[in-house]
């Protein structure tokens, strides 16, 4: 290329793997990218300190180190690479890259070199590793001679590693003339005291800016004191002790939680912290809403004026949460998102939901879904395949809730339960609003066929279990009986009264009609189980029971959904097919069926379905129903 060189695949090696992607070498410096999307290594020209080869199995290794003391290795490059790099190094840098040897004699003893902040260990003239001692959290000194390095989680991990590079011990006799001690310090003191000064950590780092005492923080769960520094920020806790880089901090939520005294403050992380074997991706944080803290800044005025100044105030007085936020924004420079249009039936910013049986909030973000407090799952919308909205269950107080599937585009899905249906329509406008797609349920657009799975008495939402229970109330299979089970979204429909065996007599006879009510799901299911006894004694219930209205036999037949015409297809079919077969059977079988159907194999039964539905409305419309209304004394009419 004109201005400099461009390599694929390109390696940058850290402690925990390799990750792949394209490297541009050119004039005004080097440029990496990993492979897939994640962060960029850019480092200028002006601020490339040294630069080395190294011979590395099947390939050659580039190191480059900064005048902050970063130091980056990337693999990858052929023999002949290496020529036509060190010409560029030369004629456009002015630096003149330097060539170490990798040790391969397997020893585990030799010396330590300490460069920048940079640790190698040499086996005589050759390397056998080198570590950033950017990347130490902790050491620690075991008994008189065993040093402990600790190191942070590292974003160099490669993406199928499942291992990384967490801690290194170092034995250090008392005989070493490296680090010379005394009788009261041994050379492993002297040694670790160096890593300390070197590394920033322990008590030998700055002082914090501000520290705020006993914040709740539900993952990873305790009491901490928060201490905020300038280039990290450390959490102490009784059990455990976390110093997070500020270069690890992606971005700050604040986000309040609905009719509660209570605010997440949420600190995304790259690479995440590690507890144990488990990693925190995300430190959620609780505070006390109406909570006033003062704070003063313990900083030096000459840097406040010469870095902080439009970033941050000496003193702060206002909400916990808010002086925290603002305070770590400063600092770090990482953004702060906050709830954007999206409001709940209680004018909140969030939904009640719950995911892998634990309770939380689910907030529909700008951007983004976020699910706290655990397990804190965050769900960017250009992520996003589809959302999918589901019936949480059948029958009963339950169907006042339902459920959002949302899919990824590698395929994993989350699944929030629980949500109260009248959120629904809030959410539905807000996913809609956003350009994500909506799964088809039902219908032909996936606008209906959301509001088919949702809407209680919507004929296309065709629930298994209900219809067993229609069955079994109802003996006979005639047309006539089927529409006794379908609810009409127009007049709100009705069933027949009594036992599968009054109606069988009373369509047969074709004699005295029985009176009607209008029932609901759950009544439907009341009666199903108790019809034996209604049987027995039905004429003694009948004259308990209060006067209800008439059905006029004249009044137009009401609509029969897609699946009613479905059933009147396949029920033949299907007794014939199975000899003996029950009602609940019939019932059950022709729902399953129905449910695993395509939309275009469901079609033709909707097509009737849209038909009959507008004759229906169409004789509705001429229809005035010639007898009057019986009401019982004791009740007022409802007005028209």
């Amino acid at each position: 290329m004109a201005d400099g060189h461009l390599f694929n695949n390109i390696a940058l090696s850290g402690r925990g793997g390799t990750n792949q992607g394209p490297m541009r070498i050119y004039s005004g410096g080097i440029s990496w990218k990993r492979q897939g999307g994640g962060k960029a290594i850019e480092v200028d020209k002006a601020d490339i300190m040294g630069v080395t080869w190294m011979k590395v199995p099947r390939s050659n290794q580039l190191g480059v180190r900064t005048k902050d003391g970063l130091s980056y290795k990337f693999t990858g490059f052929r023999d002949q690479d290496v020529a036509n790099l060190n010409s560029f190094f030369q004629n456009t840098c002015g630096i003149t890259p330097d060539e170490k040897h990798l040790s391969v004699s397997g020893r585990n003893w030799g010396d330590v070199d300490l460069n920048g902040n940079m640790l190698a260990f040499m086996v005589g003239s050759k390397q056998a590793f080198e570590v950033s001692l950017a990347d130490v959290s902790q050491t620690q000194l075991q008994g008189k001679n065993e040093v402990t390095l600790e190191f942070h989680v590292d974003d160099t991990t490669g993406a199928n590693e499942k291992d990384s590079l967490m801690e290194i011990s170092f034995h250090v006799p008392n005989s070493n003339t490296q680090f010379v001690g005394d009788e009261n310090t041994p050379p492993a003191q002297v040694f670790r005291d160096k890593i300390m000064s070197m590394a920033d950590v322990g008590a030998g780092g700055e002082d914090a800016v501000v520290t705020f005492e006993g914040i709740a923080i539900l993952t990873p769960r305790g009491r901490y004191s928060v201490e905020l520094h300038l280039s990290f920020l450390r959490l102490q806790g009784m059990a455990n002790d976390f110093k997070i880089q500020y270069s690890s901090v992606v971005r700050l939520f604040l986000l309040p939680k609905s009719n509660q005294p209570h605010t997440f403050v949420v600190i995304s992380l790259d690479p995440p912290i590690r507890k144990g074997q488990t990693l925190y991706p995300h430190i959620v944080m609780q505070f006390e809403t109406d909570y006033v803290v003062q704070n003063t800044l313990s900083m030096g005025e000459d840097l406040y004026n010469s870095k902080y100044k439009d970033k941050l105030e000496l003193s702060y007085k206002g909400l916990i949460h808010e002086v925290f936020t603002t305070i770590l924004r400063g600092l770090s420079g990482a953004k702060v998102t906050k709830p954007g249009k999206f409001r709940s039936c209680q004018d909140g910013y969030a939904v009640k939901s719950s995911l892998k049986a634990e309770d939380g909030i689910l907030y529909p973000l700008e951007k983004s879904f976020f699910f706290l407090p655990k397990p804190p799952t965050l769900i960017l919308h250009e992520e996003i395949d589809y959302v999918e909205f589901e019936r949480h269950t059948a029958g009963g107080s339950n169907m006042h809730y339902f459920d959002l599937l949302i899919r990824l585009k590698t395929e994993q899905e989350h699944l929030f339960r629980n949500i109260q249906r009248n959120e629904y329509h809030n959410l539905f406008d807000f996913i809609s609003s956003k350009g994500l797609k909506i799964m088809n349920l039902g219908g032909n657009q996936a606008t209906d066929g959301v509001a088919a799975v949702l809407q209680e008495d919507d004929d296309d939402a065709v629930d298994p279990h209900l219809e067993r229970i229609k069955n079994a109330a109802g003996g006979d299979e005639s047309d006539e009986e089927d529409e006794d089970f379908v609810a009409d979204e127009d007049d709100g429909g009705s069933s027949t009264d009594g036992s599968g065996e009054d109606e069988s007599d009373a369509s047969e006879g074709g004699g005295k009609e029985k009176p009607v009510k209008k029932e609901s799901k759950k009544e439907l299911s009341s009666k199903a189980s108790t019809s034996k006894k209604r049987s027995k004694d039905g004429d003694e219930d009948g004259k308990k029971k209060k006067q209800k209205k008439k059905k006029d036999p004249n009044a137009p037949k009401r609509a029969l959904s897609g699946f009613m015409f479905f059933s009147q297809m396949e029920r033949e079919n299907l007794k014939k097919s199975n000899p003996g077969i029950s009602f609940t059977d019939v019932g059950r079988v022709l729902g399953e069926k129905w449910k695993k159907m395509s939309a275009e194999e469901k079609e033709p039964y909707e097509a009737k379905a849209r038909a009959d539905k507008k004759r229906y409305k169409d004789e509705i419309s001429g229809y005035k129903n010639p007898q009057p209304m019986n009401v019982d004394s004791g009740n007022e009419s409802d007005s028209a």
